[in-house]
């Protein structure tokens, strides 16, 4: 396993500024990230894995992030983050709701991987209230997300929820 390389693993359905902050921050101290977008068919997402996954893509172009990859996986994050030789999971907290779940998670894979560590990155205060499922919500109902979002995702929600009829 390599110390250098972490993963940023997680629906993204859809990216929004608050996963960029703590992307970016993950940057300055790991020299490899990698954005893993999961493929969980059991979960209920507006965007497919591919569309998701090209989202995240187009974002790290707008951003300037050509040191970081993008990539899909299903399954374990455990068993994907040994495949690529990955030794650090990144997990974003933005309030306290977020740790139990966070702490379940890194129990399970420091229990599945013992040498895979999970390290969890504060939110900055601008960016604790947002999450996918809020953004979703503004955006079903015709609000402006372009403050949330980057254009890209702006876009393709405005075009998800035009084409719904919703």
């Amino acid at each position: 396993m390599d110390a250098a390389t972490a993963i940023y693993p997680g629906s993204f359905d859809p990216i929004t500024n608050g996963h960029l902050d703590i992307l970016n921050r993950a940057r300055e101290v790991f020299p490899r990230v990698v954005v893993a977008v999961a493929n969980d068919p059991g979960k209920a997402v507006l965007f497919p894995a591919e569309t998701r996954l090209g989202l995240v893509r187009c974002v790290l172009k707008e951003i300037g992030a050509d040191d970081v990859e993008a990539v899909g996986f299903d399954g374990l994050l455990a068993e994907f983050a040994r495949t690529i030789g990955a030794r650090a999971l990144i997990r974003g907290l933005r309030a306290v709701t977020d740790f139990e779940y966070e702490l379940q998670m890194a129990l399970a894979n420091r229990r599945l991987d013992p040498d895979l560590e999970t390290v969890f990155l504060m939110a900055e205060a601008r960016h604790c209230f947002l999450s996918s499922s809020l953004i979703k919500e503004v955006a079903r109902y015709g609000g402006d997300v372009s403050p949330f979002v980057p254009r890209c995702v702006a876009d393709a929600l405005r075009d998800a929820f035009r084409s719904s009829g919703c």
